[in-house]
Order: C-alpha cells, then structure tokens, then sequence
C-alpha cells in the first residue's frame, strides 16, 4: 500500500489563509505586520528566494519593505540599516538573505538583529529560547516540518524520531523541536557508522542533508512518516530530495513530496513568525 502523501502546498495555503486573518485583524487595530527583507548583491537564487517572500507578504496582507544593496556593501554600513530596523516599530520581523557577500560576516549580521524580530529564528539567543522551551521564533523550515508531522494526526508522544543531519538551521532545531513534543531523539550524521540500524526502528524520520538517496526503502520502518527537506536534482534535472521517493512511498506510512513538501512551509512559516512578532508587540 502507497504512503499517504503529505503535501506541503495545501497546508501552507491553509496556514495562509490563517495568517490573512490574524493580518487583517491587526491591521483593523491599525498595527499592521511588518517584514524587512536586506538582499545584497545580485545572486539569481537569492533573488527568486527575496521575490517569493514579498509577494506571499503582499498575498497576506503583511507590509514588507525591500532594501536592496550593491555586492561591495560595506558590513559596517548593513549592520547601521539594522539598528534602524529594530528601532523601527513599524517593523516586526527583520530578514537579511543568505549568502552575503564575502565581506561581511553572517553570524555578526544575525547577532546584530534584535531577538524580538528575529523572524528567522537564527540567532545564538533565539537558539537558547528554542534549547530551554522559552518562547520564541523557531527557525522556519523545521517549524514547517513540525506542523506537517501535526497534519498526519499522529501524536509524537512516545515515538522515536530520527534526524538525518545536525546543521545549525536544521538538524539541531528539528531534534529539539521533536524532543518538545515528547518524541526520544536520535540524531544521525556523517559520522554515523550505521544510520540504517536507527532509521529502521524509527517511527518518524526527517532528513535533511543535501544528498539524493539518503534514506533507502530498506533503512525505513513499514508505516514509519518520512520528511523530506533535501533539495536535490537527479540525473535528469528534475528536482529531487534526499530519499528515495519512488521505493519508499511503497513502505512508509506518510512521506513528504519534493517538491511540493517541506518547500512552500518555509516561506509560510516566516510569515507566521512575523504575525507573532506583531501580536506580542
């Protein structure tokens, strides 16, 4: 029997429809939501990323405010645009896009973003609210793994979670994401001798490293979900994540589709985050 597919597309629209009320009622108060996106340089992904997360503000009814910047941007002169930022109090979620030019140093940018709109969820502090369960913005994509997990109806409480990949912006935050909700965390990485012996007593398996065929039929439990956050091309070009789609939607219970999975949650997610952001203020 085929796997239940878990489509990320028609959650986020749902979740959408969510966030246009939840706008919408602020904005009636007269504090409409408010995202800053920075893009520096000319990177063509980094682009299409920056276009789509404007218009699904402007789909929401979130106002957002593009600055854009010349690659040689001084770091000194970025790190002023954010003070202003978090001064702002028509501003409730600051986003500088990644990667920035080699100039600037990344995690000096994400410091300096106040905690309290730090949408992304990537800071040291927002990291420590995540590590101790004080409240705060969680990193976007495996916020968006959780809230697909929650859509299958099956209660974490209990279960064995597997988590293929320890990056700081997914690996690490979806263990203790899945630790909160009272699943026993296992985490497996490069240096994993055997990831299979784990994977195959899983009841929930998220992967997340960068490398098709990843997670085999052969590595998963008979009904265990499986989350997919790789984003990968096979050998035709075709977008691809990292399981092995085909073979495991035959074993697993739930699998996420790539694309059409994990992908449109993440964007959703930011949203989410900039709507609790206003709500609090």
């Amino acid at each position: 029997m085929s796997a239940q597919l878990i489509s990320g597309t028609a959650l986020s629209q749902q979740l959408r429809a969510e966030i246009t009320q939840r706008a919408a009622a602020l904005t009636a108060g007269g504090h409409q939501p408010g995202l800053a996106v920075i893009l520096v340089g000319e990177d063509p992904a980094s682009q299409t990323y920056v276009k789509n997360k404007i218009k699904a503000c402007e789909d929401t009814g979130i106002r957002s405010i593009l600055e854009k910047y010349p690659a040689d941007f001084a770091e000194s002169a970025l790190l002023q645009r954010i003070a202003a930022l978090n001064a702002d109090p028509a501003i409730h979620g600051i986003l500088v896009q990644m990667p920035l030019p080699k100039q600037i140093d990344p995690n000096k940018v994400i410091e300096a973003i106040a905690t309290s709109k730090d949408v992304d969820g990537y800071s040291v502090l927002s990291a420590g609210e995540l590590l101790t369960g004080l409240p705060g913005f969680r990193p976007c994509t495996p916020y968006g793994c959780m809230k697909l997990i929650e859509s299958t109806g099956v209660s974490l409480r209990g279960k064995h979670a597997v988590v293929i990949g320890r990056s700081n912006t997914v690996g690490k935050p979806m263990a203790l994401l899945l630790l909160q909700a009272n699943a026993t965390v296992t985490i497996c990485h490069s240096a994993t001798p055997d990831i299979g012996h784990f994977t195959r007593d899983a009841d929930v398996v998220v992967v997340a490293v960068g490398r098709r065929n990843t997670l085999t039929a052969d590595m998963v439990k008979p009904g265990a979900i499986v989350i997919d956050v790789g984003m990968n091309r096979d050998d035709q070009g075709k977008l691809c994540g990292d399981v092995d789609f085909a073979k495991l939607r035959e074993v697993a219970g739930f699998i996420t589709p790539v694309p059409g999975g994990v992908g449109p949650m993440t964007i959703t997610m930011l949203l989410m985050n900039t709507i609790e952001s206003a709500e609090r203020r």
